[in-house]
C-alpha cells in the first residue's frame, strides 16, 4: 500500500503508510521540517481531512487504517488558535490555490476564513476522519485532483 503526498514547490513523495502512526507522522514532519511538537494532517483529493494525531486510546495505531490506498494527499500543518480559537490549516504545498483551487477553498473553510472565490459557498460540515466526529457530512464534494504523470 502506498499513497502520494504533495508538499513544497511541487514535490511528490510516494509513502508507505503500512507502519505505526507515530513513525509515519515523524517521517513526514522530518521531510518537510515541521517541528516534532507540530501537528500535521493530510487533505485528500475529495476534501477529506485526515488528522494524524494519536491523542486517544481509540486512535488507530497504524497509519494505513486512516488512508485510502493509492490516494493522493496534500500535507497540511495545523496551527492552534490562540485563546482556544479554531485551528488554522496551512497547506505545505506551495501555491495550492493555483494548483488545486477546490482544496485551497476547503482549507479556508476548515480554518473558518471567508471564501476566496465568488463561487457558491459550502454548507456546514465535511466528512472527517473518525478522530474528528461531530461534523455532519457535506453533500457537495470537491472534485478529484487531476492526474499528473511525471
Amino acid at each position: 500500500m502506498f499513497i502520494t503526498v504533495l508538499f513544497g514547490a511541487g514535490c511528490r513523495e510516494l509513502v508507505n503508510p503500512w507502519c505505526s502512526l507515530i513513525a509515519f507522522t515523524t517521517y513526514l514532519k522530518q521531510k518537510v521540517q515541521v517541528p516534532p511538537e507540530g501537528t500535521i494532517a493530510l487533505l485528500a483529493e475529495d476534501g477529506h481531512l485526515v488528522r494524524l494525531e494519536e491523542k486517544t486510546a481509540q486512535a488507530p495505531s497504524m497509519a494505513c487504517s486512516m488512508l485510502q490506498e493509492q490516494g493522493t494527499y496534500v500535507l497540511v500543518q495545523i496551527i492552534r488558535g490562540k485563546d482556544g480559537n479554531f485551528p488554522y490549516y496551512e497547506s505545505l504545498l506551495d501555491n495550492l490555490e493555483h494548483q488545486y483551487p477546490q482544496l485551497a477553498e476547503e482549507l479556508c473553510w476548515l480554518s473558518r476564513f471567508p471564501a476566496t472565490s465568488n463561487s457558491q459557498r459550502r454548507r456546514p460540515g465535511i466528512r472527517h476522519s473518525h478522530q474528528e466526529k461531530g461534523f455532519p457530512s457535506r453533500s457537495r464534494r470537491v472534485t478529484s485532483l487531476p492526474s499528473r504523470n511525471r
